[in-house]
């Protein structure tokens, strides 16, 4: 019988240990943990992050083994994978890369493993870089949001990031140690227990849930139980991505399935470094290139919010559905989808982190007076834009105040690898976002910390080290 993609899979993470990785897919995992880290801290006090720490304390275990970030105790491995991975997300200001939000989902659980079993950082490395690589595979292989079809952006009727599964099982997998046969039968296990993808439903009704696009703390628990089944002797079926009828596609309701982007020079071509992003501001992605524009505009010509007449906007299509166009704020993870309420935030000039997501500011008479005035439209160049590049998102905005109109334009956003080097986020420009995201919740000496051992991981000797520096003194 010929080795079926789960197979595959299992092999392309035996034979990706650290010593096999490029140079720039190392860095790109240390930068992605530095920027995970630093969202989770921004998001300590965040109302639907506190719920997940909460419910990390009912999850067991008999003694603390893994870091909750930002506080100063520790729970179990389940614990830590529930409740950092929404700290991760819980701003929606972390790292992304098609099919989107796969860093939360794919970190906390091999962290959490890599802090308990005191593994050295190379091995996180390692980790990482296999989960983000098969995520991206597999996302290009299936449905994707910004998909065209007959030259309009076609939304998929069944979408969300359930397919992260296999990456973040394989990461928890290779920081075990577990053997190539046993990480596949890891594989076919968490296939087969994966959680929906309930996106859609999110997308469309308005007060939409709070859990977002996908509860982020599921998806490891998802690959930790995978994970540890698979060490116990449980099979997994190693057959379920070869059965497009019957098999996972079915379960995803993916209506495109190209499993040869899957394969294709798997293990030498390392290619979700060419997409990894990373976000600037606590808001959902489609709006950064137009915030890009307003902020230059409100900055450049010392506009207060109370001048501005109007901020008409033009940017991606298929935002067009209720959750983005909702002008009801109650929680602020409203506030972080509502594009009326992200440019009337954009406008007030306050620093991109926590603070945006204040309730103060959140609720405040001045967003909520020209959230009003703000309108948004498809840009009519989008099509054609992506078409000739994945991370293209031509955005325009007009703001009008003291009787004149102020034009700004943008084809890429901030934190994109694109044509226009000046997209792509340094490394120094995310240890600053890290520092900011970091102040006020750990002192300065631990700040230096851990950007000194995230980029200097692969000489890290036990993670643990590490994740001490992110919790707070008593």
């Amino acid at each position: 019988m010929s080795q079926s993609l789960v197979e595959r899979l299992a092999e392309f993470s035996s034979r990706s240990g650290f010593a096999a990785l490029p140079d720039d897919v190392v860095e790109e995992c240390k930068r992605i943990l530095l920027d995970s880290l630093g969202c989770a801290l921004a998001a300590v006090a965040e109302p639907g992050a506190r719920k997940a720490v909460e419910f990390a304390s009912l999850l067991g275990g008999a003694s603390g083994d893994a870091t909750l970030i930002g506080a100063s105790g520790k729970v179990s491995i389940f614990g830590a994978a529930f409740a950092n991975a929404d700290l991760v997300n819980a701003l929606d200001m972390d790292a992304v890369v098609p099919p989107g939000h796969v860093t939360p989902y794919v970190v906390p659980g091999a962290l959490a493993v890599a802090e308990a079993g005191h593994k050295p950082g190379k091995d996180l490395i390692a980790a990482l870089a296999v989960a983000h690589e098969m995520s991206y595979r597999i996302g290009k292989a299936t449905d994707y949001l910004r998909d065209i079809k007959d030259g309009e952006v076609t939304i998929p009727p069944v979408y969300g990031y359930s397919s992260t599964v296999f990456g973040a099982t394989a990461a928890v997998a290779m920081v075990q140690g577990l053997s190539e046969e046993t990480l596949g039968h890891a594989l076919g296990i968490a296939a087969s227990i994966a959680p929906v993808n309930a996106m859609r439903a999110w997308m469309m009704h308005t007060p939409s849930t709070t859990i977002k696009y996908m509860l982020a703390g599921t998806l490891p628990q998802t690959a930790l139980t995978a994970a540890h089944l698979a060490e116990f002797g449980h099979r997994g079926d190693l057959r379920i991505l070869d059965d497009a009828e019957f098999g996972w596609p079915r379960f995803i309701g993916t209506t495109r399935w190209e499993p040869e982007r899957i394969t294709a020079g798997l293990g030498s071509d390392w290619k979700f470094v060419t997409e990894q992003a990373y976000k600037p501001y606590p808001h959902c992605r489609i709006l950064h290139a137009p915030l890009d524009a307003l902020r230059e505009i409100v900055e450049t010509h010392d506009l207060a919010p109370e001048e501005i007449d109007s901020i008409k906007t033009w940017g991606e299509p298929f935002v067009q559905q209720p959750v983005w166009l909702n002008r009801t704020i109650a929680e602020p993870r409203d506030a972080e989808f509502s594009i009326a309420h992200g440019l009337a935030v954009g406008a007030h000039r306050v620093p991109p982190g926590r603070d945006w997501l204040d309730p103060e500011l959140v609720h405040s008479r001045s967003v909520l007076e020209l959230m009003e005035k703000v309108s948004y439209e498809p840009h009519a160049d989008y099509v054609s834009a992506i078409s000739g590049h994945p991370a293209a998102r031509p955005s325009r905005v007009e703001v009008t105040a003291r009787g004149q109109t102020f034009v700004g334009e943008r084809s890429y956003p901030k934190g994109v690898p694109s044509p226009d080097p000046a997209t792509r986020m340094t490394t120094e420009d995310l240890v600053a976002k890290f520092r900011h995201n970091a102040g006020g919740v750990l002192p300065e000496s631990n700040v230096a910390a851990v950007v000194d051992a995230v980029l200097g991981l692969e000489a890290v000797a036990d993670v643990s080290t590490l994740m001490d520096c992110v919790r707070p003194p008593r």
